[in-house]
């Protein structure tokens, strides 16, 4: 094991360790001492990680995501709430659902959220037609299969009836007429809904400005940390660090954040990343 400890510009600790989640979360957390879980455990499809095998027979990954499920709800606060990324490939999509099914043992899903990466959308709006050609993906040569642009986000609970801060990543009226139907109103915003576009930051060189094959922007987790509240949020984790995008969003909100990475290569570079936003 190896802890590393950054201070935010706050009163906030970011600690992260070199260790396996399942046996981090046991010797270092207490019992339901966890607000907010903002992870992306391997998908299983094939990545090409430093390490960990992604490709194990199906049964043994969802075993081994139960086991996970059952030491995190111990942690895990009776209101506290787990934002859950999952993808998958188009050769095989099935792997969202059956991780799904495997958390219905533990926990309820209480929302889907859609990770949108990219988008086309067009539009015509008073007299004009409107196009929108937005995000980053990567695409797929196939005559079977269309370009894979969304991941999963199951937020999970443990009874299904936590209140959320659904205002804190709203957005305006369009027609500012409704405002007055609905009480949220008052603030000028709506809920955004469950289908969220968050794109990846348009970067020059993949393995300089992006190391891991699977990560998910900063931006995504703060808005799943706001979303669940940011005021009774003490402790957020994440126990598949990779480069340390939850922990950063941590840093920003001045929020404790636990992190487990079991890549020291993934690991160093989390800690670069944190340490060099403190130099900056």
């Amino acid at each position: 094991m190896y802890l590393k400890e950054i201070k935010t510009s706050g009163s906030s600790t970011i600690k992260l360790y070199l260790e396996d989640c399942l046996v981090g979360m046991e010797r270092y957390l207490d019992k339901k001492s966890v607000d907010v879980i903002v992870t992306s455990p391997p998908y299983n499809i094939g990545v090409n990680y430093n390490e960990y095998d992604d490709k194990i027979p199906r049964e043994e990954y969802l075993n081994w995501l139960g086991d996970w499920a059952k030491v995190t709800k111990e942690v895990l606060k009776d209101d506290g709430s787990i934002f859950l990324n999952i993808g998958s490939k188009p050769s095989d999509p099935w792997v969202p659902f059956e991780v799904a099914l495997e958390m219905r043992k533990y926990f309820k899903l209480q929302n889907v959220i859609h990770w949108i990466k990219s988008i086309y959308i067009e539009h015509e709006s008073y007299g004009k037609k409107v196009e929108l050609n937005v995000g980053h993906y990567k695409p797929i040569n196939s005559k079977r299969f269309v370009n894979d642009t969304h991941e999963y986000i199951f937020h999970l609970t443990k009874h299904g009836n936590v209140e959320l801060d659904r205002l804190s990543i709203g957005v305006p009226y369009k027609d500012e007429s409704n405002i007055t139907r609905w009480d949220s109103g008052r603030k000028g915003l709506r809920c955004r809904g469950n289908t969220w576009y968050v794109p990846y930051k348009t970067i020059q060189n993949r393995l300089k400005d992006r190391p891991h094959p699977a990560s998910y922007p900063a931006e995504l987790a703060k808005m799943c940390i706001l979303l669940h509240g940011i005021e009774k949020t003490k402790l957020v984790m994440d126990p598949f660090m990779g480069i340390g995008n939850t922990a950063i969003a941590c840093k920003e909100l001045d929020i404790n954040c636990v992190g487990f990475e079991i890549d020291k290569a993934y690991f160093d570079e989390a800690v670069r990343i944190l340490e060099e936003d403190n130099n900056a």
